[in-house]
């Protein structure tokens, strides 16, 4: 399996964020494919992303991307999914995204590496870039930082739940 493939050209911010898994991709993919905004949450700092929801602990296939194009509602904005390769690569990105006098690009970008016979090793990989005025400096400053944070908690919240602790 290769590394990691999409990224926003030019981004203003990179975060490359893993966590080892104890299960197989196959049991962490349903997971992911679940995501969103008024689904299953985004398994992180459910105050800030989930309007206070709580992120899912149990699976719901009517949630599940099934297929590249699919969307993914991410509040005020939808997600597309250019790649969704189960149970190895899922992509969801905001392109070319009109915002009062922004324009974003950002890319989400999960792989799911097999570790052994029973694990696997989970990495997201953001980038982003906002153009416009001050577009690159909050990208840099704020953006970039933010999402790493979230990521973080949101990698321990899909390995907590794929090992089977809900």
């Amino acid at each position: 399996m290769s590394g990691v493939i999409a990224d926003v050209a030019s981004p203003h911010f990179r975060n490359e964020r893993s966590v080892d898994i104890a299960a197989l991709p196959e049991d962490v993919w349903p997971w992911l494919v679940q995501m969103g905004f008024g689904r299953a949450g985004w398994y992180s700092w459910d105050i800030i992303d989930n309007l206070g929801r709580r992120s899912a602990t149990e699976l719901h296939p009517e949630w599940m991307i099934q297929r590249a194009g699919d969307t993914v509602p991410g509040g005020p904005i939808e997600f597309d999914t250019p790649v969704v390769d189960a149970p190895e690569h899922l992509v969801i990105a905001v392109v070319d995204r009109r915002l009062l006098v922004w324009t974003i690009d950002f890319m989400l970008s999960y792989r799911l590496n097999p570790v052994g016979q029973h694990a696997t090793k989970l990495t997201a990989v953001a980038t982003g870039s906002i153009q416009g005025p001050s577009g690159g400096i909050f990208a840099r400053y704020l953006l970039g930082p933010g999402d790493a944070f979230m990521v973080r908690k949101q990698l321990a919240g899909i390995k907590q739940r794929a090992e089977g602790g809900g």
